[in-house]
């Protein structure tokens, strides 16, 4: 199946693995790219060592195009960058800022950038900025997902863009990625389906709980983390709606983040101080949703942790290789263009 996508990041399939922290790992990466796909590499929890190994693993595992992402609102997200930079990533993916500086830097040695945006402000910003193509995050996504449908948002900015863009929220079949393709993106980008895959890292807890959940079972909340964000149904996330803000929590929490990301936390801290009262504060609850979300996926428990999860988990039903949902969901969708065509 091709599309502006697949010739222009020159790949068979227009079919992304979202960048998802503590999932999209060299190994996840590597097996959607060796299908045809587009693999996007999570470096947002890493430091800056793990990041070069994940980057250079990645190349050992695969020897066709892939992506990495950094999150520039994250603290360590500009070293990180950076490190993509220096390593020449193929791909390179961005989101929460301005990745002007990404662009000019990507294409100075051959490659290609995706901004990740929400709304048309961003989006129209990430075109001027020099982004090669968009991914547009709906509502329906887990994790942080913008707050129009990706039924209603992807078709008004592929209309208010003349690059690439790639439909996230809510897809998981090839009856999705048909939709997409008529609704005006180039291709589709999934996490929830990657997520509940043989090569994902997540904990099988957490994949079992995937599947039995309908899509009535996810809460889009800003109470996790401090951004909205879309999360299942679990004692975890109860707990965190409920509970007040812990600024004890947030500093022992802090010093987790600083520990894995190898960085001082003195240093970490004043500059979370030094960004301003209301920044302050949203870095701080970030912390205890960092803790949260990392527990609820690498140790499967739902009663401290919370696990982001999209509506379309309710389409979810088993735990195939990630070659296999690439090969079945372009195959479905070309099935339903063909008839559609004949109709």
């Amino acid at each position: 199946m091709k599309t502006r996508l697949t010739e222009r990041f020159e790949i068979e399939h227009p079919v992304l693995l979202s960048g998802m922290s503590w999932i999209s790992t060299p190994e996840m990466v590597a097996a959607v790219c060796n299908a045809g796909g587009l693999g996007i590499l999570a470096t947002g929890v890493l430091s800056g060592d793990d990041t070069r190994d994940y980057i250079r693993r990645a190349r050992e595992l695969t020897d066709r195009p892939f992506a990495a992402n950094t999150t520039l609102y994250f603290p360590g997200a500009e070293r990180n960058a950076q490190i993509l930079l220096d390593e020449k990533v193929p791909v390179v993916n961005y989101s929460l800022g301005k990745g002007d500086w990404i662009c000019e830097a990507v294409h100075a040695y051959g490659g290609k950038v995706i901004a990740t945006v929400t709304t048309h402000k961003h989006a129209k910003a990430a075109m001027r900025d020099g982004a090669d193509a968009l991914i547009v995050t709906g509502y329906e996504a887990g994790g942080h997902g913008g707050a129009v449908t990706s039924l209603v948002l992807v078709p008004a900015i592929a209309d208010a863009v003349e690059i690439p863009v790639i439909a996230a929220g809510g897809f998981a079949d090839g009856r999705g990625l048909a939709a997409a393709l008529a609704l005006g993106a180039d291709g589709i980008a999934m996490g929830t389906r990657f997520m509940n895959t043989t090569e994902s890292p997540v904990h099988d807890s957490a994949k079992q709980m995937s599947i039995a959940k309908t899509v009535q079972d996810t809460i889009y909340t800003n109470r996790v983390d401090g951004l909205p964000a879309r999360v299942a149904k679990n004692t975890g996330a109860a707990r965190l709606m409920r509970s007040r803000f812990g600024l004890l929590a947030a500093i022992k929490n802090s010093r987790e983040i600083a520990r894995m990301l190898g960085f001082p936390w003195a240093k970490l801290a004043a500059g979370i101080l030094l960004s301003g009262p209301k920044k302050s504060m949203q870095m701080a609850r970030m912390a205890n949703g960092f803790t949260a979300f990392r527990v609820g996926t690498t140790e499967g428990d739902q009663r401290r942790g919370v696990l982001p999860l999209g509506q379309v988990t309710g389409l979810v039903n088993d735990t195939p290789s990630a070659a296999e949902v690439v090969t079945r969901v372009v195959a479905e969708a070309e099935e339903i263009c063909g008839k559609l065509v004949n109709k």
